[in-house]
């Protein structure tokens, strides 16, 4: 059974730490994606895990085996890197089969196990080209046997499509997430691309700096986010922070003062005294409205994209920690230099309190609907 539990994992690199003590849990048959921005550390804690990088300190355990000292053949893992990494002078069917050559297995056994990931990844026909050959999409397909025929209990992926152009990687993305349900696998997959983790991930882990700042299904992280970095990081475009100062809180909500003087309820459990506080509001870009709401902002956008299903503007806006954006209707008049007044609902906002951690939002039913969410 492919389990893994990292127990307050740690990496050193001489003095500086990036992992800072990563605990998780990953149940056998899980699709989980490590996301973060460079530099938090996802890539690094893959390695780890798969034995190409020494734990530095805590404990790693896969399948109930802790892992810390064995080398990553005897891990039961398989790896499919950024790079296909595949042997240009063999064909498809030796680069396949190259593992179970090391293993010194049968020959029939090794047409068999061969044949049936290339049935599983279409490449049946193309057992006897080379890699140069191959389109990219062909090749990453051809490294992913590789790893199928040495049926591991966890297969990592560290960033398997980013070379591969946007048709491609859209096409493999679905490719590996019909290769998840047929394998009934576990997979760890590390990706920087956003519709990637939501798309086909169980559960996604945020990485910042070394440390794991919010683990949950994609509608999670999308409609309830614990803090800011989550909030910014995840979504697309991402969502607009407004500073806003605290009245009070009751029942119903947390009363704000926007910066153009407007009072917004906001639809979150604000339990201590918010009073005179500086907070900080959050709102998707596609929870905008152009219709009647429970207040506005004006806004003079300064960009505006056309992409056919939707308007994009970008607008300089007081109190907004970056550019402000709306995500609108294809069909909405937004043009440069012409003043809009965007609405908002309490309802779809987000509160954040002055160090950065959420309030806790009531999420409506109707949020929970996936067509609602823009990745």
């Amino acid at each position: 059974m492919g389990e893994l539990r990292l127990d307050d994992v740690r990496k050193s690199f001489g003095n500086l730490e990036v992992i800072k003590g990563v605990s998780l849990d990953i149940s056998h048959g899980e699709f989980v994606v490590f996301v973060g921005p460079s530099g938090c550390g996802k890539s690094t804690l893959l390695r780890m895990i798969a034995g190409l990088e020494e734990i530095s300190g805590g404990t790693a355990e896969i399948s109930g085996k802790t892992v810390n000292n064995l080398p990553p053949v005897e891990r039961g893992i398989a790896m499919v890197f950024q790079s296909y990494a595949l042997y240009p002078h063999m064909s498809v069917y030796e680069n396949i089969a190259f593992p179970l050559r090391v293993e010194k297995l049968s020959n029939d056994l090794v047409e068999q196990k061969v044949h049936q990931a290339a049935r599983i990844l279409k490449l049946e026909e193309r057992l006897k080209h080379r890699p140069g050959q191959l389109s990219g999409g062909q090749r990453q397909r051809v490294a992913i046997g590789r790893a199928i025929v040495r049926e591991p209990s966890v297969f990592l992926f560290d960033e398997p499509l980013s070379n591969l152009d946007a048709a491609l990687r859209a096409e493999m993305r679905v490719e590996l997430a019909k290769l998840h349900d047929e394998l009934d696998a576990t997979m760890i997959y590390v990706t920087h691309d956003q519709v990637e983790a939501m798309t086909m991930a169980d559960r996604i882990v945020v990485l910042d700096q070394g440390v794991i700042s919010q683990v949950g299904t994609p509608l999670d992280l999308y409609h309830k986010p614990q803090n800011l970095f989550v909030a910014g990081f995840i979504g697309n475009p991402k969502m607009n922070f407004l500073k806003v100062t605290g009245i009070g809180s009751d029942e119903k909500g947390a009363r704000v003062t926007m910066p153009n003087g407007q009072e917004l309820l906001v639809g979150v459990s604000a339990n201590n005294d918010i009073s005179g506080k500086t907070l900080t509001l959050g709102i998707r870009p596609e929870d905008l409205t152009l219709n009647p709401a429970d207040a506005s902002i004006e806004v003079v956008p300064n960009v505006v994209e056309h992409l056919g299903i939707h308007t994009v503007t970008y607008s300089v806006v007081d109190g907004a920690k970056d550019t402000f954006c709306s995500l609108l209707p294809g069909s909405a008049p937004a043009r440069v230099g012409t003043p809009v007044a965007m609405g908002l609902n309490g309802s779809d906002c987000h509160l954040f309190e002055e160090n950065g951690v959420a309030f806790e939002r009531r999420v409506a039913l109707s949020d929970l609907d996936p067509a609602k969410m823009q990745i």
